[in-house]
């Protein structure tokens, strides 16, 4: 079993149960999934991007990476519809587990000049996060990096509103900012 999703089932549940007031034991909220995106805006020019950027996902994520195709043609950004402009990974389950486990206790920990992730919650208490290069995780070889790609992750929960996401991410060990004021 995933070390996350243990620690889950073991201490986030109760404390969740408790805090939120659920009885339900079904109702208490939990990740339904996560995805790792990396937007390419410059690989229609450059086919090696795209491919160094799916390699680098499937490494980070255990998982092949799928690339993503333009919907529609816009001309002021040079796009085609069909251009290939990115690429992605859903995660679910245990690698979903092991993924959060690793950007959790490995990779922010590396983060430069890091402070504490914001808060940028959807309404429905998904959270989505940005970083500005990959070399954060340890499976990337920094040597045979050639193009240093961000990336976002999305991590959609079950809970209903921001509150009750935002504390179930703090709970599996995300470092939020403190609140000023």
């Amino acid at each position: 079993m995933a070390r996350l999703l243990e620690h889950y089932q073991s201490s986030v549940r109760p404390v969740l149960a408790s805090d939120l007031g659920i009885k339900n034991p079904m109702a208490i909220p939990r990740l339904k999934k996560v995805v790792v995106s990396m937007g390419l805006g410059r690989a229609g020019a450059d086919k090696k991007i795209i491919e160094a950027a799916e390699r680098d996902l499937s490494v980070i994520t255990g998982q092949k990476a799928v690339r993503c195709k333009a919907r529609k043609s816009v001309s002021n950004f040079k796009l085609r519809e069909g251009m290939e402009i990115g690429a992605m990974v859903t995660l679910r389950g245990k690698r979903m587990y092991e993924f959060l486990d690793r950007l959790i206790n490995a990779g922010i920990p590396r983060l430069r000049d890091f402070r504490g992730l914001k808060t940028n919650f959807d309404g429905r208490g998904n959270y989505s996060m940005g970083l500005s290069e990959q070399g954060i995780f340890s499976e990337i070889n920094l040597d045979q990096v050639e193009y240093t790609l961000g990336m976002n992750i999305t991590m959609v929960t079950t809970a209903g509103n921001d509150a009750h996401g935002r504390r179930l991410l703090e709970l599996m060990g995300l470092p939020f900012r403190k609140a000023e004021g």
